[in-house]
């Protein structure tokens, strides 16, 4: 059986087995700890993109390209993009019945390489925050002043999932 503990060491946080020393967490790669605050949480980074979010990527192998945001990863700032970054993978065989086969998946990508997108002007641009007149907070486009983040907007990308959904069950 695998027994482990969480074990911080200044202000990354690891999960180690039980049975190491102190002396062989000092052999952690770096991308085996993650960062953390002073009360042992791991920091997660502010996005200027959220789930549901038009972007367009602007460097890369896939620069130029548009597409929708379907998951965010905060703790290290990147998001994966709807048929955008595509990596191939190698799927052994589990067992005699299931074959090995070969899947292309959705890889992420930085989110400082992603910009926000209008549909309706076609113009990439930054994002920006303001005060409506009813007092709440909203993201909005610095280049055409659209702003991204109201009730309409959102319920207008639930309706689009739910005919997504809808076709792809009927087909």
């Amino acid at each position: 059986m695998g027994s482990s503990f969480w074990f911080l060491l200044g202000r990354y946080f690891t999960v180690l087995p039980i049975g190491l020393t102190h002396s062989s967490i000092l052999q952690l790669k770096h991308w085996e700890r993650k960062k953390c605050k002073p009360n042992g949480l791991p920091l997660l980074h502010k996005m200027h993109v959220k789930i549901g979010d038009t972007v367009k990527v602007i460097s890369g192998r896939d620069k130029g390209k548009i597409g929708e945001i379907t998951e965010i990863f905060k703790h290290n700032s990147t998001v994966i993009v709807n048929e955008i970054n595509l990596k191939t993978k190698h799927v052994k065989s589990r067992g005699e019945d299931e074959p090995g086969q070969i899947i292309t998946i959705e890889a992420p990508v930085h989110s400082s390489n992603v910009m926000l997108y209008s549909k309706e002007q076609n113009v990439a641009s930054r994002v920006g925050h303001k005060i409506l007149e009813n007092g709440k907070r909203a993201r909005y486009l610095i280049k055409t002043g659209e702003i991204i983040d109201t009730a309409e907007n959102w319920k207008n990308v639930i309706k689009e999932r739910e005919k997504k959904t809808k076709v792809a069950a009927a087909s």
